[in-house]
């Protein structure tokens, strides 16, 4: 729960595929005979302004409530208003999420149970930049080491946005749309809508978000503009109300300008495939099974000059292209036991991920300029993962419970890459082509939960251990050079390993909901990437790490409510005694909203510290130090009303005070867009914005 403001009516436009239109076109027929009122909810007049965490460790949400800063354009964004999740920002979209202050594949995201992984070797294209969470029903984000059954490597946590599946008791249909204008030419549009009975369903998915380069709080222009489209369709049979088969296929593409890179993103095309079974009550000690197999594939291209003019005084003074994609199959079979006083999840994963590449030529010194798709692809990672995985719930006694699992994963992956180029151009060749490299990893935690007699909290402490084989940006990106002695970083960088301790409290009762966690953890072989020298370099270091997130949402009465987060997270890299790079600073949200019948208004303010703890020159893939932080805070309004059970209106006003500031974790400005060296990209000044959404 929150704090916030909402309001309603509906207009729908789009630019989806003509066929998925003309779906929708009948679906929104159909509504007008729809007589299931299990399918019709009424809107809460709010805008949510902090995510409280629902239970331990845990945080749920519904995507698709408005919220404030500005409804989110891709999951990095919509996560941002999480306590402990901050973003490493390149331009107006596609940031790439940090969970107290762990980055890349220790984050683990999922999009109903698959993953869909980026391809650019800079990750300009972040697995985030492919989702868009209001047409997802649901997201869950467990903190920390303290699950198993999701996927292997999951150190800082599990993301998970998921679609549920339609039940229709009669023939009928529902559906959700938005709109969303704003300043800088903001133009949101989305379309969700289904239409089924007792056998089955069909479900359409569909937007479109749109953005012009933003302001600062100067009125300086910073590079961000984006255009990006989605659509997707779901085909589900319900023979009865215990049995499930959905297939699911999508596609998606769009376009993005980074003021914090050297190229922009002109292609982002996304296809999926899925198929998921599941049969529930069973009746006997096993209780469920559930498979799922899925294909996602990336197909990126990056260049300098459809987006921007190329900068004549750059090493990429002429146009230079570069595309890459990335093919992932993946499967899970997952099954549940139960007795009476333990439920077991047990199952088993796999994936295969392939990475290709193929770049332009010319460009330079006054050479004809020639296409990237003139030339073969070029195969350099493919990469395997299959695990095994048990978790349990048992309920020692009425008021305590012991969660505790485990799961071994077997990781591999093999060099296809002959040769390296520096930025001459000149080739020499690969020490490790045609090598393949692999790992045993085993993970688990165990974890303590007690109700406290009489009051409504509940205690927990819980260990959890991680070992994570490094990812494709740790072994390939860019040709690394590895720790000393080792060929490159395919060759010598080694596995995490990640010990962590996390324990915390939570209350709630009908006015006050307040909650506290805390973590301190070990990382043997933290991936550390170093930019100081003459190319970049990836080594392994021993780190530690620690922190915490507290939250409250107190209702003074039945009109005036208010919440507060704090967040904060710190590291050392204990091989050198230096900070441990890219930790977000400490973070308070604190907001006030009064709500009377359908109609409310709010507040929010955002109080960031600075930071001056950094290394500078060392980093990840995307980011590195390289000054310390200013603190800021940031005052924003919004308000809503509630036109009916099923049209909400919500509008607001963010950086109220056109405050020029800037996040800590951030690249570094272009000089292709005027940047001086070194200077951070700010963040967009004030912003008015309003969002229209119906439902039924």
């Amino acid at each position: 729960m929150s704090v916030s403001f909402v309001s309603g009516a509906a207009s729908v436009r789009s630019r989806f595929p003509l066929s998925a239109l003309a779906v929708a076109c009948g679906l929104c027929s159909m509504t007008a005979l729809q007589a299931a009122e299990e399918h019709v909810h009424e809107l809460p007049p709010s805008v949510i302004t902090a995510i409280q965490q629902s239970s331990p460790l845990t945080v749920v949400a519904d995507p698709k409530d408005a919220r404030q800063p500005v409804p989110a354009s891709d999951a990095a964004d919509y996560l941002k208003t999480i306590p402990g999740f901050s973003a490493i920002r390149s331009g107006g979209s596609n940031s790439d999420p940090v969970l107290r202050g762990l980055f890349g594949s220790r984050l683990l995201l999922l999009t109903d149970g698959g993953q869909m992984i980026g391809a650019c070797p800079g990750r300009m294209d972040a697995p985030s930049s492919y989702i868009s969470p209001e047409t997802f029903d649901l997201l869950t984000v467990t903190k920390g080491p303290q699950t198993v059954i999701w996927g292997p490597g999951a150190s800082a946590g599990v993301v998970r946005f998921e679609r549920e599946p339609e039940r229709f008791g009669e023939l009928g249909a529902r559906l959700h749309a938005s709109v969303l204008a704003g300043s800088n030419g903001r133009f949101d549009q989305v379309l969700d809508g289904a239409v089924g009975g007792e056998q089955g369903y069909l479900r359409v998915m569909g937007n479109r978000s749109h953005s012009d380069d933003y302001d600062n709080g100067d009125g300086d222009t910073i590079a961000s503009r984006w255009d990006k489209w989605n659509g997707d369709v779901a085909l589900g049979w319900t023979p009865d109300a215990d049995t499930l088969i959905e297939l699911s296929a999508g596609r998606g593409d769009g376009e993005a300008r980074y003021g914090g890179r050297g190229m922009d993103g002109t292609q982002f095309k996304r296809e999926s495939l899925g198929l998921r079974i599941e049969r529930s009550n069973l009746g006997g000690v096993l209780d469920k099974v559930e498979a799922k197999v899925y294909y996602n594939y990336a197909d990126h291209i990056m260049d300098n000059f459809r987006l921007r003019v190329p900068d004549p005084t750059s090493m990429m003074a002429g146009p230079m292209a570069a595309q890459v994609d990335r093919r992932t199959l993946g499967a899970r079979l997952a099954a549940t036991w139960k007795w009476e006083d333990v439920e077991l999840i047990t199952g088993v994963d796999a994936q295969r991920s392939e990475h290709r590449q193929r770049s332009s030529s010319g460009g330079m010194m006054g050479m004809p300029y020639v296409d990237a798709d003139r030339f073969p692809w070029d195969k350099d990672a493919l990469m395997h993962n299959y695990g095994v995985f048990a978790e349990a719930t048992w309920s020692l006694a009425e008021r305590d419970r012991l969660i505790s699992g485990a799961r071994l994963d077997r990781a591999s992956a093999k060099d296809y890459r002959q040769n390296f180029s520096n930025m001459m151009g000149m080739s020499t060749p690969n020490p490790t082509a045609g090598e393949t490299r692999a790992d045993t990893l085993p993970s688990g935690f165990v974890r303590y939960e007690h109700d406290l007699s009489g009051s409504p909290t509940t205690v927990y402490a819980g260990i959890g251990h991680v070992q994570r084989f490094p990812d494709y940006w740790e072994l390939f990106s860019a040709g690394l050079n590895g720790p000393t002695g080792a060929d490159n970083a395919f060759d010598g960088i080694k596995p995490e390993k990640t010990t962590q301790l996390d324990i915390g409290i939570q209350y709630q009762d009908d006015k006050l909901q307040a909650w506290a966690s805390a973590y301190a953890g070990q990382i043997r072989d933290y991936i550390l990437f170093d930019y100081r020298g003459m190319s970049t370099q990836a080594d392994n270091v021993d780190a530690r790490i620690m922190g915490g997130e507290l939250g409250v949402a107190y209702a003074f009465d039945s009109n005036w409510k208010a919440d507060a987060t704090l967040a904060y997270a710190w590291g050392k890299n204990s091989s050198d005694g230096e900070a441990l790079p890219q930790m977000p600073p400490l973070e308070a949200r604190l907001g006030l909203t009064y709500q009377r019948d359908d109609w409310s208004v709010g507040a929010l303010w955002r109080v960031v510290d600075g930071q001056g703890r950094i290394a500078e020159g060392r980093g990840n893939v995307v980011g590195q130090d390289f000054a310390d932080s200013a603190g800021f805070g940031v005052l924003s309004l919004n308000g809503a009303y509630r036109v009916s059970q099923q049209v909400k209106l919500s509008a607001g006003v963010d950086n109220l005070l056109d405050k020029n500031y800037t996040e800590h974790l951030n690249l570094a400005g272009d000089a292709g867009f005027g940047f001086p060296a070194e200077t951070r990209i700010d963040e967009p000044g004030r912003t008015f914005w309003a969002k229209v959404d119906f439902d039924f």
